[in-house]
C-alpha cells in the first residue's frame, strides 16, 4: 500500500506542479498535449486528426473539443488535405509554435526542478523501475 499510495501522491503533486507552469504560459495540460505532439512532427508541423487523437491517445470527440479551442485562439488552423479535399490537416500557427517553444522550455525546466531532489542515478533508477511497472500494468 506504501508504494501504491506514494506514487499516486507523487503523481497529483507532480502534475499539479506542471499545470501551474503550463498555466504561466496560458495553455492546459491538454492544450500543451496538442500542440507539443503537433511540433514533434516537424514542419510542416500538420497531422490529420485521426493522426493526433491516436498519438496522444484520446477519442476523437476529445481532440475536437481540444482543437476548436486552440483554433478560436489562434494557435492552430484546419487545412484541406492535400491528398484528399474531403480531409482536413491540422497546423500549428506561427503564433502557436511560438508558444509551444516557450512552454516546452519552461515546462522542461520545472520538471527538472520538481524532480531535483534525485540524483542522476536514482532518476534512472526510478525510471526503470516505474517502465517495469506499468510494461505489466498496461499489458
Amino acid at each position: 500500500m506504501g508504494v501504491a499510495g506514494r506514487i499516486a501522491r507523487a503523481a497529483a503533486l507532480l502534475q499539479e506542479g506542471i499545470d501551474e507552469e503550463l498555466g504561466r504560459h496560458g495553455l492546459t495540460g491538454p492544450e500543451f498535449d496538442v500542440l507539443a505532439t503537433l511540433r514533434r512532427t516537424g514542419e510542416p508541423y500538420r497531422l490529420t486528426p485521426t493522426q493526433l487523437y491516436r498519438s496522444m491517445m484520446v477519442n476523437s470527440g476529445t481532440v475536437t473539443r481540444r482543437l476548436d479551442g486552440l483554433e478560436r485562439r489562434g494557435l492552430v488552423r484546419r487545412l484541406p488535405a492535400d491528398s484528399d479535399r474531403r480531409s482536413i490537416q491540422v497546423e500549428v500557427t506561427p503564433a502557436g509554435k511560438r508558444l509551444v517553444d516557450e512552454a516546452v522550455s519552461a515546462h522542461t525546466a520545472n520538471e527538472d526542478r520538481l524532480l531535483a531532489t534525485l540524483s542522476k542515478q536514482e532518476r534512472s533508477a526510478l525510471e526503470r523501475l516505474l517502465r517495469k511497472l506499468l510494461l505489466t500494468l498496461e499489458a
